[in-house]
């Protein structure tokens, strides 16, 4: 089997994984990527899989403590599926979800497409090419049984963790003139038996969710991908991820920027 058609097997195992809710502890020796090019590689499975255009972006290992966790070096990305994003309000099974957390988030939708170029993008340039920012909540998952030890390339081929996806409604346009690194934001889980919450900022994500959303397009741009208009980008964890379990409801209240729920059955 030659590697072209070794990293395609890779993509059909880790889908099939994610569409029947299994895990696997590795890929084959043979099939699995060994470079963070071989992990996007194979990634790209799951997009020309999916039922509909592609919605959006997601960026996982956006803080020290995240890229300990999954033991990766620095931020990767992953592609969130239209069939698995959600409105706010909306109520998500946790019954194949072995990560059962919930992860308040800043997300963007792009205005613009922003193609691939040899020079890296600036803040403003990416600023100009945004049209909206948008409370979220990702609910992430891995198709390995134990998603620590896969490392970075496998990670990155298992689409960043990338599970479901929940987006709210567009903030007020004072965002643009609004310091998201110093925003706070509010995390609360409420269930049968407990509530609890957990705070945080945008300072969690890359220091701001901006230089974040900056990171993902030079991601794209260094793989000759463009990031489209109207795809989402959502960049990360500004709380400790929120566990939760059947029964529970949680909103991730973002202040004056707006507030995303949803809630969790079997």
């Amino acid at each position: 089997m030659g590697r072209p058609q070794a990293l395609v097997r890779a993509g059909e195992i880790l889908w099939s994984a994610w569409q029947q809710g299994t895990v696997i502890e590795s890929l084959p020796r043979e099939s699995r990527p060994l470079t963070r090019a071989e992990g996007y590689q194979v990634q790209s499975a799951t997009e020309a899989r999916s039922s509909g255009p592609l919605f959006g972006w997601k960026i996982a290992a956006t803080s020290l403590a995240g890229q300990r966790h999954i033991n990766v070096d620095g931020p990767i990305a992953g592609r969130l599926l239209r069939e698995r994003a959600h409105r706010s309000g909306a109520q998500l099974s946790l019954a194949r979800n072995r990560m059962a957390v919930a992860e308040p988030e800043f997300a963007f939708s792009m205005g613009r497409d922003i193609p691939p170029r040899r020079l890296p993008y600036s803040v403003a340039e990416v600023m100009a090419a945004t049209a909206s920012l948008h409370p979220a909540i990702e609910v992430p998952d891995s198709r390995f049984a134990d998603f620590t030890l896969a490392g970075e390339a496998q990670i990155i081929a298992d689409n960043a963790c990338a599970h479901e996806f929940v987006l709210g409604d567009p903030a007020p346009q004072y965002w643009r003139t609004t310091d998201l690194s110093a925003h706070r934001v509010h995390g609360r889980v409420c269930g049968p038996t407990r509530t609890y919450g957990r705070d945080g900022s945008g300072s969690a994500v890359l220091g701001d969710p901006l230089a974040a959303l900056v990171w993902l397009v030079n991601e794209l741009s260094s793989l000759g991908i463009t990031l489209r208009r109207d795809q989402v980008v959502t960049t990360g964890a500004c709380t400790v991820p929120l566990e939760v379990k059947a029964g529970d409801h949680v909103l991730a209240d973002f202040g004056v920027l707006g507030a995303v729920s949803v809630g969790f059955s079997e």
